[in-house]
């Protein structure tokens, strides 16, 4: 086979099971509105359970959930009938997903979970299966077409199940109301949680660390206070010391490609006079998103009567690892 035509079949997988999910939105209906208030309901944890590829999606659908918020855990079918089951207790619900909805495995564990009264959600691939017939609520996440070439190897079956649990997580942590710092304290280990955990007040400069000169002065002492503070940049402030503008090292060499003698020069002539600024409570990714956006490398904070409270470094970012 050609290497034009291993790219066709790819691209046949990616269409297939991009629609398996564009499938899934004229099934947001009632019954999704139901799992939701289920599982947001839920006092206990959420056991999410699948046999073979089921299983591994619903593997990574209860790390989504415990890591946004809601408890959950898996529990393994086979392992639930000898003897695992008996880490569902009154108050969970259980989440279960088998695209036949007639698998064994999870059929088995049914009259346990039954005798506790825990509610069963369902993702199935067969509305009308054995297992559907047993749950509280079910969620039809039928496909038109696996992308196996047979039409055998779970792929767009396992993508949609896999998009139905993404959509109730997100659901959920909305619901909870999930602040970044919520996530940061569920991940404390991880790139994306030490980026929720630092904002620009923890990191910035402030106080005497702050350079500041008033627009009057001579270019050339402001030239000092740059040097002094060591930021490439200083805050230029008016006569009643809110903020005015920022004179960078940019600035200056713009001043010196025009050939014009500082002599005479103040801060306040050769100032941007519209500098980029941030709160204080912003995340500090926040602060390097708008950095690298307009190619600078620090940004103001202005407190609420208008004078600079601090300054936050490209570097200083840079060394809090939030990349």
């Amino acid at each position: 086979m050609s290497a034009p035509d291993l790219r066709r079949l790819a691209e046949r997988v990616f269409r297939l099971e991009a629609d398996a999910i564009l499938g899934l939105v004229a099934k947001l209906d009632e019954r999704f509105d139901r799992a939701v208030e289920l599982l947001h309901g839920c006092r206990g944890r959420v056991i999410v359970t699948g046999m073979g590829k089921s299983g591994l999606v619903g593997r990574k659908i209860a790390a989504t959930l415990a890591s946004t918020g809601t408890p959950a855990y898996f529990l393994h079918p086979a392992e639930g009938v000898h003897g695992d089951v008996g880490m569902v207790a009154r108050g969970d619900v259980v989440l279960a997903l088998s695209n036949s909805g007639e698998t064994d495995e999870v059929l088995a564990i049914l009259p346990p979970l039954k005798r506790l009264g825990v509610p069963i959600l369902l993702l199935t691939g067969n509305p009308s299966s054995t297992l559907a017939r047993q749950a509280e609520v079910v969620l039809d996440v039928s496909v038109a077409e696996e992308a196996c070439p047979m039409n055998l190897a779970p792929t767009s079956s396992t993508t949609a199940a896999l998009a139905m649990g993404d959509a109730l997580a997100m659901v959920l942590l909305e619901l909870r109301g999930l602040r970044p710092e919520d996530y940061a304290a569920l991940h404390p280990r991880g790139t994306l949680g030490w980026r929720a955990l630092f904002r620009v007040s923890d990191l910035m400069h402030t106080g005497d660390a702050v350079p500041r000169v008033a627009e009057t002065t001579p270019l050339r002492d402001a030239i000092g206070e740059m040097t002094k503070k060591r930021l490439g940049m200083t805050t230029v402030v008016d006569a009643a010391g809110r903020l005015a503008g920022v004179l960078t090292d940019g600035d200056l060499r713009r001043l010196q490609l025009r050939e014009t003698s500082i002599a005479g020069v103040r801060a306040g002539d050769a100032a941007s006079r519209q500098p980029k600024t941030i709160r204080a409570d912003e995340l500090a990714a926040k602060a390097l998103e708008v950095m690298e956006s307009w190619m600078i490398t620090s940004l103001v904070i202005v407190a609420d009567d208008g004078r600079p409270a601090g300054v936050i470094h490209l570097h200083d970012i840079l060394r809090a690892k939030i990349v």
